[in-house]
């Protein structure tokens, strides 16, 4: 049996999380994903700076997380006439390169940056749509605000969803990866709820929404293909039968797949016989990065899961495992070694880029989350 927290213990992290959280966020209201850490110095990811930011709305710091979800409406904006031609191109049948397309990370001043990347990923922009959805309801916001960028993300989604693009962990642009699709499912569907777009752009999301979930699920599954676990369940990529702990998302908080259904209950069931560890979770049985560590992020994400499923003790778990990973400054890792699936591929990446990113503010968020989902945050305001 999971023994109860030391709910202290858990308080102050999840303050030290705010205030590690904040204090590096850029004054323009980017999130940096980690600030010494020389792969990501420099730069804000619209995916982790939506986790990120939806850690800190349930926090209640409204200003910490309306000024990022303002920086990334400014940039999106400021790209208006971009996405403009490329939805004209494609609607034209232009053939549209890679490098064309917007960049799924950015400079804190909005800019793409020069350092090279795996830089086309769609899920950013639709995971930013639910979290700033998400925020503007917590706390009664106006999303008028933020309306120009919106509309820019709603274009470009609804023209670029089905094209293969790099998945979460900037691996295999020739795939369509079902985290990312989950990710667009739930900006557009968030969006196209509330009474802010034009009856045009709005049916258009409604539209590609309902056709994400539709391909997904007569092409995104294990149905009809090899896999270990016997039940069906969502697929890393279109036509693959490994599984992926991203795909959880899909479940909670995405919403691709109904909680509870078989299909949901089959995804999380395989990725923590795959790749669930003493609490913590791998991303995939063939991660070869830092040798295929336990990432702090993913063992939120399926402690949350856990949590809306009624399963409190299971979140628990996940929760003190992702709390023992904490340095004496507090900091939580992007990943540990702990329990490598690939080891002797470590010293490869060490020996790159150095040691494994910490602080991570993403893990930090993730953290913020499922404390709150157990309610085990601190007494606000501000806590």
């Amino acid at each position: 049996m999971t023994t109860a927290p030391d709910g202290g213990r858990v308080a102050e992290l999840a303050r030290q999380s705010h205030r590690v959280i904040t204090a590096l966020q850029h004054p323009g209201g980017a999130y940096p994903a980690s600030p010494t850490f020389s792969a990501y110095r420099g730069y804000a990811w619209l995916r982790d700076g939506a986790f990120t930011a939806e850690g800190i709305s349930r926090y209640g710091d409204v200003t910490s997380a309306s000024r990022f979800h303002d920086w990334v409406a400014g940039v999106l904006a400021d790209r208006a006439e971009v996405v403009a031609t490329l939805c004209r191109d494609a609607a034209d049948g232009r053939e549209i390169p890679l490098d064309r397309m917007l960049p799924t990370r950015f400079t804190f001043d909005g800019g793409a940056g020069s350092d090279p990347w795996w830089d086309f990923q769609t899920d950013g922009y639709g995971t930013w749509l639910w979290s700033l959805v998400e925020h503007a309801g917590r706390h009664g916001l106006d999303l008028e605000r933020w309306r120009a960028g919106i509309e820019v993300a709603v274009d470009y989604l609804t023209t670029f969803w089905s094209r293969p693009c790099y998945d979460w962990w900037e691996e295999h642009v020739e795939e369509r990866h079902v985290s990312t699709l989950g990710a667009i499912h739930a900006g557009l569907t968030a969006v196209a709820r509330v009474p802010l777009l034009d009856e045009s752009r709005r049916a258009a999301a409604g539209r590609a929404a309902d056709q994400v979930r539709e391909r997904v699920l007569a092409e995104g599954t294990t149905t009809g293909r090899a896999s270990d676990h016997g039940a069906p369940h969502l697929a890393k990529w279109f036509g693959s039968a490994q599984v992926d702990a991203s795909l959880a998302a899909c479940v909670v908080p995405f919403g691709l797949v109904e909680r509870g259904s078989a299909l949901a209950t089959a995804t999380l069931d395989a990725i923590a016989v795959d790749l669930e560890v003493d609490g913590g979770v791998h991303r995939f049985r063939a991660d070869v990065f830092y040798g295929g560590g336990q990432w702090l992020l993913l063992a939120c994400l399926l402690g949350w899961n856990r949590a809306a499923a009624g399963d409190r003790e299971g979140a628990l778990r996940n929760l003190l495992w992702v709390a023992d990973q904490a340095d004496p400054d507090g900091h939580l890792p992007e990943q540990v070694p702990g329990h490598l699936l690939h080891p002797e591929a470590r010293a490869e990446w060490v020996d790159r880029w150095g040691e494994v990113a910490s602080p991570l503010l993403w893990s930090h968020g993730m953290f913020l989350i499922l404390a709150d989902e157990l309610g085990l945050l601190p007494e606000g305001p501000l806590r």
